[in-house]
């Protein structure tokens, strides 16, 4: 059985940073993809960033330059760390490994 739990999330304000963890168990995070989904309020589901199983690092075009994913093997989690937040970056935040999803973590912008 395959979980994910993710964790991070909370309020923010304009401009402040986030560090989003997605805790796996039952399977490595270092054995394929681990993607982070966002999707704020009235709005689709939204690809944030990916690791590979070799590293590589993929990310959305609206966090591109303000954010890294990693993983930490030891741990079996991955982060994604969003800086300089906006209020457009308020949504559920969610893991997701194969073809499992994490319940998400609610990040929100505002002052």
């Amino acid at each position: 059985q395959v979980q994910l739990v993710e964790s991070g999330g909370g309020l923010v304000q304009p401009g402040g940073s986030l560090r989003l963890s997605c805790a796996a168990s039952g399977r490595a995070v270092s054995s394929e993809n681990v993607q982070w989904y966002r999707q704020a309020p009235g709005k689709g589901r939204e690809l944030v960033a990916v690791i590979g199983h070799l590293g590589t690092t993929l990310y959305g075009d609206s966090v591109k330059g303000r954010s890294t994913i990693s993983g930490d093997n030891a741990t079996n989690t991955v982060h994604l760390q969003i800086d300089n937040l906006k209020p457009e970056d308020a949504a559920i935040c969610c893991c997701k490994l194969s073809m499992y999803w994490g319940q998400g973590t609610r990040v929100t912008v505002s002052s």
